[in-house]
């Protein structure tokens, strides 16, 4: 399935036989060319809390597990709805929290995103012997946000690696997104995934945290209409208050791309 242009293998691992301890093989099947390809591997499994109808896990194509994923939510929720592990308004575990879905009748998805936490504004930061002014936030996975003139000339992998990897960051290093406000309630952005370690498409969790650092800056007023890398407009809808923001929603597409089987490498039966 993909969200936007950003792709996922999806598995319905609710027996819990899928082999998620081995994470060098989840690398391998995300690898383009080589296995599959994917930005990343998301698993539906038992949930953890009573308040949940799944659990959602979800692996990067390095086969690192991380916290939360904006778009692979919006997928994970139209295929659980799909498969019966869910209605179509749901609630789901994942590392960040709760979070809550919704399969709209046009098959998109409307997700209630984590609280957005560990807010900055107007930093410096040394890229190249230059400096920019970044901002950053925690949507369910932490992002940095930089403002830019041309999008289109950004040389995204030297910009984006040099942030992610940045000692300011460490050790878990950040998500690097470079946004340009083009209305009042609209922005374009590009993002350079951790995890990943390239420019993805679309990134759920990035798009929001840019609609929430623009309209902090009061540069954009919600409903904030981002535009990814893909062409796609995701919705990004909140309530600013004076520590953050709240009711925190991000509306966008959920498409199914094919159906196959995999076979464990290490278990050819």
């Amino acid at each position: 399935m993909h969200g936007a242009g950003n792709d996922f293998i999806m598995i319905d691992d609710r027996e819990k036989n899928f082999p998620a301890s081995d994470h060098a093989w989840i690398a391998e099947t995300a690898t383009r060319r080589f296995g599959v390809g994917c930005d990343g591997v998301i698993l539906i499994q038992p949930p953890d809390s009573a308040e949940a109808d799944f659990r959602m896990v979800f692996y990067n194509p390095d086969g690192s597990e991380v916290e939360m994923c904006g778009n692979g939510a919006r997928c994970v929720s139209r295929l659980a709805a799909e498969i019966g592990a869910a209605g179509k308004d749901m609630a789901f575990d994942t590392v960040a929290g709760l979070v809550r879905g919704t399969l709209n009748n046009d098959n998109s998805v409307t997700i209630g995103m984590t609280p957005p936490f560990d807010w900055a504004f107007d930093q410096p930061i040394e890229i190249s012997g230059k400096t920019y002014t970044y901002h950053q936030v925690n949507t369910g996975v932490p992002h940095v946000v930089i403002e830019v003139d041309d999008l289109e000339d950004l040389d995204i992998m030297e910009m984006g690696s040099a942030i992610r990897y940045h000692e300011a960051f460490s050790p878990s290093g950040t998500n690097a997104n470079f946004i340009q406000v083009t209305g009042a309630n609209s922005l374009t952005l590009r993002t350079y995934e951790r995890g990943v370690e390239a420019e993805t498409l679309a990134c759920g969790t990035g798009m929001t945290a840019c609609g929430l650092i623009a309209a902090k800056l009061g540069k954009v007023s919600a409903p904030v209409q981002v535009t990814c890398k893909a062409g796609d407009v995701i919705e990004i809808n909140f309530t600013n208050t004076e520590e953050g923001a709240t009711e925190v929603t991000m509306k966008g597409p959920a498409v199914h791309v094919f159906q196959g089987e995999l076979q464990y490498a290490n278990n050819p039966s």
